[in-house]
């Protein structure tokens, strides 16, 4: 899956759009590498995104193609 379309749908970032422009300014890396809009996430990957002066550190645990609010939740776990 994208990279941008799993932020949208695991509702990490609230429109596809926006995730779009996070990762092309950089803001956004996979397994600590900094990582385009279009790259592939797998189960298992650690995704950071910075939003300002805080980041967010996930676990992607699934890859839904839609989720209701209830199961985008449980696509991602946060990581410290």
């Amino acid at each position: 899956m994208r990279l941008d379309k799993f932020l949208k749908v695991s509702r990490l970032i609230k429109r596809r759009t926006v995730a779009n422009e996070a990762a092309d300014a950089g803001r956004c890396s996979i397994n600590g590498k900094q990582a385009k809009p279009s790259a592939e996430v797998k189960i298992g990957d650690i995704i950071e995104v910075r939003f300002g002066n805080s980041v967010t550190k996930v676990e992607v645990l699934s890859l839904n193609q839609t989720a209701k609010k209830e199961q985008a939740a449980e696509m991602y776990i946060i990581r410290v």
